[in-house]
């Protein structure tokens, strides 16, 4: 059952247009993923899969599956980020019931399950049209600010 505690956007100037400028260059924009909403405990991407995506059989690779929903996730974790601190994933999860081919578009929706202190849990659904593609399930961890030495 998800966490039913309210979730304050902490960093609400993260949007999909920041987004789209972070990630240029960066390995999960280098794969197309694409930041499409992003809400309070919610967040939506997009990935248009192209042949980059695929595996020698044709059909897009588990990494990228993980990729993509471990981005959606990580835009979420950024939304709630508290000022100097940073996150990596800790734990993930991911499961996939069926095939995308090249020219198939994925759509993945992240809720927070879990606004820990330290640690958020997202979910991710992928969906390909009506159907559930992938679910994905990850833990962040977060940084605090390092202290600065002299």
């Amino acid at each position: 059952m998800p966490d039913s505690r309210p979730v304050a956007a902490v960093n609400p100037d993260i949007t999909p247009d920041l987004a789209a400028r972070a990630l240029a260059g960066s390995f999960p924009g280098d794969l197309g993923v694409e930041l499409v909403e992003i809400g309070d405990g919610r967040v939506r991407g997009r990935l248009a899969v192209e042949r980059r995506h695929l595996h020698p059989g044709g059909y897009v690779h588990g990494g990228v599956w993980v990729a993509f929903a471990d981005t959606v996730a990580a835009w979420g974790t950024m939304r709630h980020l508290p000022a100097g601190h940073d996150f990596t994933t800790v734990e993930l999860k991911t499961n996939v019931f069926t095939a995308a081919r090249a020219g198939d578009e994925l759509e993945g929706e992240g809720e927070l399950l879990h606004a820990g202190r330290r640690t958020p849990v997202w979910e991710v659904r992928i969906a390909k049209g009506e159907r559930l593609a992938a679910n994905f399930v990850c833990t962040q961890m977060l940084f605090a600010p390092r202290p600065h030495s002299s």
